[in-house]
């Protein structure tokens, strides 16, 4: 089971390899910057829409931030 502390981790690992700042990706995906903070602390986790922007924005994939992990095909 993925926990909030493991989706927060991927977050920051993500957004320190975009070279952004708190503040350029909360202005590209229309929150405040302490909302990111929040995110990356584990305090709260992004709704879907604004995760779905992250993830565009970041050039990331939503399932290996949430570790989910592809099923083995038979």
């Amino acid at each position: 089971m993925t926990t909030i502390i493991e989706i927060s981790k991927k977050l920051a690992e993500a957004i320190q390899q975009s070279h952004l700042t708190q503040r350029e990706i909360a202005a590209k995906i229309g929150v405040r910057q302490q909302q990111i903070s929040s995110y990356l602390t584990g305090k709260t986790l992004p709704a879907l829409d604004t995760f779905s922007r992250l993830c565009t924005v970041l050039d990331l994939d939503a399932n290996e931030i949430l570790c989910v992990e592809r099923p083995k095909e038979f």
